[in-house]
């Protein structure tokens, strides 16, 4: 691929991957060590951890898409390798909870800030237009895949050996993120078109806010949230109490809603050549209330089965991938070349954002009241979400939104100078 020929976004690319991956992984691990300090309360202990991860990114992301244009980037995508990197060394030292939340809010903090400054960097790199749309496509790519691998990785990671030692992997993979980004010529920052921090934060968010299908694909979002939290937040305790597994059972459960997640993904780019995203993603909502619905019914009939969960973990799996595939695809489509990187930045902001409901419902309920009623409450949430989309996406625009408003305006161009030439 042309794009990849590109030595700095190549370099760039592959720190970002790593930085990825080493954050799902620490993930998984985070979830397992959290049981091994508090056994029944480790649900309760990762929701909350989890509920800190998406504050940062809600509040951080935002603020640092806004500043990364008055800093230094290079400088800056370093530094927070290297924080996350000693973040990650410290985890397995930790002997009370609260020194969870305190570093889990450094490094997703880290991670926050990271992900704006590499989308910022990406246009000073990548020149060329078409290149530049499959960069942040690639991107995207990247983050999916990373929830998708993640737990298979860790799955056979832990086969050879203790979750303490993922720690020390993904700590050395950010020190090679490092490295890669340094590795990189960064060129200074263009001035951005927003004289104020607030307009540039909040640019993204008034696109969705004024778009049918952006507003559909926020509400899209917390079925997402509902579905995946059962999946992040409640597969260790489940796994380790409920069906008497072990640790390297519960990155395995994880792993099949992963695989399902990736069999779709794989399988998404020629069904969505046929078939319009908003088909697509409104199939997968109705698959995720259809999947949460299924793990309400096994848990409160009691038929709790290494297969039966295997199973609903893996249709959940199916249907994130038929809501987050194509979300890029609609987000390109949906603004100019120019709004590009705000919409993105957005996105990745309003998508953690009914993460902040789900997860303390999923941690703090299921701890306290059981799965049963805990998911009943998730799979309401998720109906909740995937009646909002049908309201706020209407169906005549479900194919109208892989026209771009660039294409519009340059087809409108056309027609226009077409006209003039009959009349001369």
């Amino acid at each position: 691929m042309r794009l990849f020929a590109i030595r700095d976004y190549r370099h760039l690319f592959g720190a970002q991957v790593i930085a990825l991956f080493g954050t799902g992984l620490t993930t998984v691990a985070l979830g397992l060590l959290a049981y091994d300090l508090t056994g029944p309360r480790a649900g309760m202990v990762l929701g909350t951890a989890l509920t800190i991860k998406m504050v940062m990114y809600v509040v951080i992301a935002p603020l640092a898409a806004a500043y990364v244009d008055r800093l230094p980037r290079r400088t800056l995508l370093v530094l927070l390798d290297v924080v996350r990197g000693a973040v990650v060394l410290a985890l397995p030292l930790v002997s009370e909870v609260w020194h969870i939340y305190v570093l889990i809010g450094l490094l997703q903090a880290g991670s926050a800030a990271f992900t704006p400054t590499f989308q910022a960097v990406i246009p000073d790199i990548v020149t060329d237009e078409s290149d530049y749309t499959r960069a942040l496509s690639a991107s995207q790519v990247a983050s999916t895949m990373e929830s998708l691998l993640s737990p298979v990785l860790a799955a056979v990671a832990l086969t050879f050996m203790s979750f303490d030692r993922l720690f020390l992997g993904t700590s050395a993979g950010f020190l090679i993120s490092a490295l890669l980004v340094l590795s990189t010529r960064i060129p200074e920052a263009r001035p951005s078109t927003h004289t104020k921090a607030w307009d540039k934060a909040s640019a993204g968010i008034r696109i969705f806010l004024r778009t049918p299908r952006l507003r559909g694909i926020m509400a899209l979002n917390l079925v997402v949230a509902a579905a995946g939290s059962i999946v992040v937040v409640n597969t260790v305790n489940y796994v380790r109490d409920e069906l008497g597994g072990s640790q390297r059972d519960v990155a395995w459960m994880l792993a099949a809603s992963g695989t399902g997640t990736l069999l779709a993904a794989l399988a998404l780019p020629r069904v969505l050549d046929r078939i319009a995203a908003r088909t697509v993603m409104m199939t997968g909502a109705g698959v995720l209330v259809g999947g949460t619905t299924a793990a309400v019914t096994l848990i409160a009939a009691g038929l709790t089965t290494w297969t039966g969960t295997a199973i609903i973990w893996t249709v959940i799996g199916i249907g994130m991938a038929l809501i987050i595939t194509p979300t890029g695809k609609v987000l390109r489509a949906s603004v100019g070349r120019n709004a590009i990187p705000e919409a993105f930045a957005a996105q990745f902001s309003l998508s953690h954002l009914p993460w902040l409901i789900t997860y303390p419902v999923a941690g703090w309920l299921g701890t306290n009241a059981g799965f049963a009623l805990t998911w009943s409450v998730l799979v309401v949430l998720a109906a909740a979400g995937a009646a909002g989309a049908l309201l706020l996406w209407p169906r005549h625009d479900g194919r109208g939104a892989m026209t771009s408003p660039m294409t519009t305006t340059r087809h409108a161009l056309t027609t226009d100078r077409s006209t003039l030439s009959k009349a001369a």
